[in-house]
């Protein structure tokens, strides 16, 4: 990779950060840390918070919880159908008789 190439990536990202309002929406988190009067305990949280993002979430909780509702949906689906199944062999044989 020639040095050239690395600055043109380099411009290429900056271009895209620029253009998706990336920098200002950065910008816009830094000053509002560097304005408040007592620094937060945890920055990270705070720019969390001031991009709107939910706090105090556990991932791995989340996707746990995910995996497990997946499997219960694929479980239910597979009961919807055998039910289905069922019914429908019910009004056949109540066709029938």
């Amino acid at each position: 990779m020639s040095y050239e190439t690395a600055d043109s990536q380099k411009e290429e990202f900056r271009k895209y950060l620029e253009k998706n309002g990336i920098i200002a929406q950065l910008t816009r988190v830094l000053v509002g840390l560097y304005e408040e009067p007592e620094r937060p305990p945890n920055a990270i949280d705070y720019i969390k918070q001031y991009l709107g993002a939910p706090t105090g979430v556990d991932v791995e909780e989340l996707k746990a919880e995910n995996n497990e509702l997946k499997r219960q949906n694929a479980s239910l689906e597979a009961k919807v159908q055998s039910l289905t199944t069922q019914l429908e062999e019910l009004q056949r044989e109540q066709e029938e008789g």
